[in-house]
């Protein structure tokens, strides 16, 4: 009896390398929360959301591609207010379901024009201690 070759492995059928696809928790709609943060000054500039594509599109360009879930287009930040974000690092969360992007931010980040999406958008709350 002759040995049969080993099948060759199934490439991935998404645009990211396998092992991160699995790891991925995407929302109903396939979507991952992207939180994206000044790399240098650890301030939170914004929350976009992406599938599989925008990562991939983040990873492969050194650019952050979101995905609109009002437009449900792609869209890269910056393209049109010329508000650059340039990827520096991407990390995945212990639970899979959320994206750090820390970009270098090139004028505002929020469409209203502010350096953040969380400027003058303060909430009233107790404010907890330790011990």
């Amino acid at each position: 009896m002759s040995e049969q070759p080993a099948p060759a492995p199934a490439a991935p059928s998404g645009p990211l390398p396998e092992d991160l696809a699995r790891s991925l928790k995407r929302d109903a709609a396939g979507l991952v929360a992207a939180i994206i943060q000044q790399f240098d000054t650890g301030e939170v500039l914004m929350l976009g959301w992406m599938d599989d594509e925008a990562l991939h599109r983040t990873m492969t360009t050194g650019r952050v591609t979101f995905y609109s879930r009002s437009r449900q287009e792609y869209w890269r930040k910056g393209d049109t207010s010329g508000h650059v974000q340039w990827v520096k690092s991407l990390a995945l969360d212990c639970d899979g379901d959320a994206l750090l992007v820390r970009v270098d931010q090139v004028g505002a980040a929020c469409h209203t024009g502010t350096r953040t999406c969380f400027d003058g958008r303060d909430l009233d709350a107790i404010v907890g201690h330790a011990g």
